[in-house]
C-alpha cells in the first residue's frame, strides 16, 4: 500500500513503496529503505478465551440497518417478558414507559416498524438473500420518507420495493411469486414497482431471460446439458432480437422447453408454463418463434430419430 505522506523514495526516487502493517513501516520495494514508521496497533488489547468474554469486552454494536426502523440505533424500555417478571409499582412505571415511548415516535417510524415486520416476512418467503431484502428497505424508507405511501397500501409499496430490490440485485423473481407472497394482485405490485422506481429516480435494466433458466430448470428437474444448451438458445434469440418487446419468463420458458426436447427430457408445455407462471399459450408462441427463425426443428428430429433407432 502506498504511503499518503511519501510520495518517493529518497534513496532511490522509487514510488514503489508499501506499508507493512505488522511493523508499522513504510518500506521502498526496489532498495529496502525504511522510508517512514507509523506506529499504528492495529489489535485489540484484551485477550479472548470464551465467546462470552469476548461479546462482553467488544466496544462496537451491531452494524445499522434498514431493515429496521430506527437503523439499528434506537433503544426499547425493555420487551414485554422481561416487565411482566417485574412486580407492583415497577411493572407500571415501565410499562407506562413503554407506552410513552410508542406514543412520542413519529408517524413515519410507526409505519416502518409495521413495514419493515411485513418486509422481513415476504422476504422470507421468497428466501430473499440478505442484500436484497436490505436494499428493498432501504427503498421502502425513501418511499415513506417522500410521502410515495399516501393513498397507497403498505402491503403493495413493500411488494414493489422487494421488486425494485430484486431487479437491480439481479435474483429473478416474477410478479406473480411476489403477488402470491404479499397477497396483493399482480397489476396492483407492477404498478407500484414503476410508480416508486420513477418518482426514486432509480434506473434498472431490462430483466436478462437467462437468469431464470437454472432456477425453472431446477424446478423442472432438467439437466446441466440442457440449461447450457437454453441459454445458447436465448443467446441465438437476442441476435435475432427474438427477445426485445416479450416477457422475460416467457422466452426463457420457450427456450427452456425447446432445450428439453432436443436433449430427450420430455416435459409438456403445461408443466413449463406452470413453473414459469405464464400460459401455455406464451410458451406455444415463443416455441414457434423460435423454432422458424433459429432452424431449431432439424435437431428437435434428430433426437426423435436417434430415440427410434
Amino acid at each position: 500500500m502506498t504511503s499518503e505522506f511519501v510520495k518517493k523514495c529518497p534513496e532511490c526516487g522509487s514510488i514503489n513503496l508499501f506499508f507493512n502493517r505488522e511493523k508499522g513501516e513504510v518500506i521502498c520495494k526496489d532498495c529496502g529503505l525504511v522510508v517512514e514508521e507509523k506506529m499504528i496497533d492495529f489489535d485489540q488489547e484484551w485477550r479472548d478465551f470464551n465467546g462470552d468474554e469476548g461479546e462482553s469486552k467488544r466496544r462496537t454494536g451491531a452494524p445499522m440497518t434498514y431493515t429496521q426502523y430506527d437503523m439499528g440505533l434506537g433503544t426499547e424500555v425493555g420487551q414485554k417478558a422481561d416487565l411482566y417478571k417485574l412486580e407492583g409499582k415497577d411493572k407500571n412505571k415501565f410499562f407506562r414507559l413503554r407506552k410513552w415511548q410508542y406514543r412520542i415516535s413519529t408517524a413515519i417510524e410507526r409505519n416502518l416498524k409495521l413495514a419493515l415486520a411485513e418486509l422481513k416476512r415476504v422476504s422470507s418467503y421468497l428466501k430473499l438473500p440478505k442484500v436484497v431484502e436490505e436494499e428493498a428497505a432501504r427503498i421502502y424508507t425513501l418511499a415513506v420518507q417522500r410521502g410515495l405511501v399516501r393513498g397507497r397500501s403498505m402491503e403493495s409499496v413493500v411488494a414493489g420495493s422487494l421488486y425494485a430490490a430484486c431487479r437491480r440485485h439481479d435474483v429473478p423473481r416474477t410478479l406473480d411469486e411476489l403477488s402470491d407472497a404479499s397477497g396483493i394482485e399482480k397489476k396492483e405490485v407492477g404498478r407500484t414497482y414503476r410508480f416508486i422506481t420513477r418518482e426514486l429516480g432509480i434506473s434498472i435494466l431490462p430483466s436478462n431471460p437467462a437468469d431464470y433458466i437454472a432456477r425453472f430448470a431446477s424446478s423442472l428437474k432438467l439437466t446441466a446439458e440442457t440449461q447450457s444448451k437454453a441459454i445458447e438458445i436465448l443467446e441465438m434469440a437476442q441476435k435475432s432480437e427474438l427477445t426485445s418487446g416479450r416477457g422475460p419468463t416467457g422466452i426463457a420458458a420457450a427456450a427452456l422447453y425447446v432445450s428439453a426436447l432436443i436433449h430427450g427430457e420430455k416435459r409438456t408445455q403445461r408443466e413449463v408454463a406452470d413453473v414459469a407462471g405464464v400460459t401455455e399459450v406464451t410458451i406455444r408462441n415463443r416455441y414457434k418463434e423460435l423454432l422458424d427463425k433459429l432452424k431449431l426443428e432439424k435437431e428437435i428430429k434428430k433426437t426423435k430419430k436417434r430415440k427410434k433407432d
